[in-house]
């Protein structure tokens, strides 16, 4: 048996096991069941690889810390990790566990407070140009695809590999995108040119019916795995020198948000217009939110 092949049966053991104490669940809404569930899919794929786990009782402390390490290296928000180990936590009490997971607090690893208007993460131009001459070299139009998306859309990465040819062929009819994003919530976005040129590449490509971003034999989520190593490969070569700022892929939806923003602005738009513009084609209802995603504009703003 291949090592793929043994990773894929580790897998599918630990999936079974959590099928079975999802079965009769019913604390929640749905939409919580499902992210809790999903939560748990992409840990127990970390669990597989990392530490070739076959039992989920057996989870302890130091898988935790292993994969909070993992999503801090990936560059995921604090409040996006602690979500993660909220479902992980969730599915770990109806278990019958071995090991009592330690706190947030408890595991050793700085999760920092979520800070509105705090941190400015989007890339400048010469660091997204050499993202797509980097992608370009390995020939990875899907990848270009995606970060056109991102950067020019503010699509969230799921968004992104979520799409398929009918949503791609609408786009090109319609000029903008109509995308599912948080919550089932619906949003239209206009498109520009770049993204124009890399869905007709990528629906040349991919078969009628299919997803652009994600092979038929791969899981949605291992597409994603993907397209977030491929950043974190290169990221020291794609951030700007001396800067020391965490380049992400959602980042690329603050770089959108903050010029956006901005052309809004130029345009005659009262801030308080522009804003709630901006909230609305990120897929948000939370003005407070929005503000993460305007960082660099106000850092502009205050002059510093």
């Amino acid at each position: 048996m291949s090592q793929i092949e043994e990773l894929k049966g580790l897998e599918k053991t630990l999936r079974e096991q959590l099928n079975k104490l999802d079965k009769h669940n019913r604390q929640g809404s749905k939409e919580t069941q499902k992210r809790y569930r999903e939560t748990c899919t992409r840990f127990l794929r970390h669990l597989a690889r990392n530490f070739h786990l076959r039992k989920l009782n057996n989870i302890s402390g130091k898988h935790l810390v292993s994969y909070v390490e993992y999503m801090q290296k990936k560059g995921l928000a604090a409040s996006t990790i602690k979500t993660e180990l909220s479902g992980i936590r969730f599915f770990h009490d109806k278990m019958d566990a071995k090991y009592r997971l330690p706190s947030n607090d408890q595991l050793g690893i700085e999760l920092e407070r979520r800070r509105f208007g705090g941190v400015n993460r989007a890339w400048t131009p010469p660091e997204f140009n050499r993202l797509l001459m980097t992608a370009l070299s390995e020939d990875r139009y899907d990848y270009m695809l995606a970060f056109y998306l991102a950067r020019y859309a503010g699509l969230r990465v799921h968004e992104c590999f979520r799409i398929d040819t009918a949503i791609a062929e609408d786009a090109l009819r319609e000029g903008a995108i109509t995308i599912k994003g948080k919550g089932g919530k619906v949003r239209t976005v206009p498109i520009n040119e770049q993204i124009a040129i890399a869905l007709r590449e990528m629906l040349r490509r991919t078969k009628r019916g299919h997803k652009l971003l994600v092979p038929d034999d791969m899981p949605t989520d291992d597409a994603i795995y993907g397209v977030q190593k491929f950043l974190l490969d290169h990221r020291k070569e794609l951030r700007d020198e001396g800067d020391e700022r965490p380049l992400t892929f959602h980042g690329l939806r603050h770089t959108y948000a903050a010029e956006k923003y901005q052309s809004l602005i130029k345009a005659g738009k009262r801030a308080l217009d522009a804003h709630l513009e901006v909230s609305e084609l990120l897929g948000h209802e939370r003005p407070d939110v929005t503000d993460i995603y305007l960082a660099s504009t106000k850092k502009d703003e205050n002059g510093k």
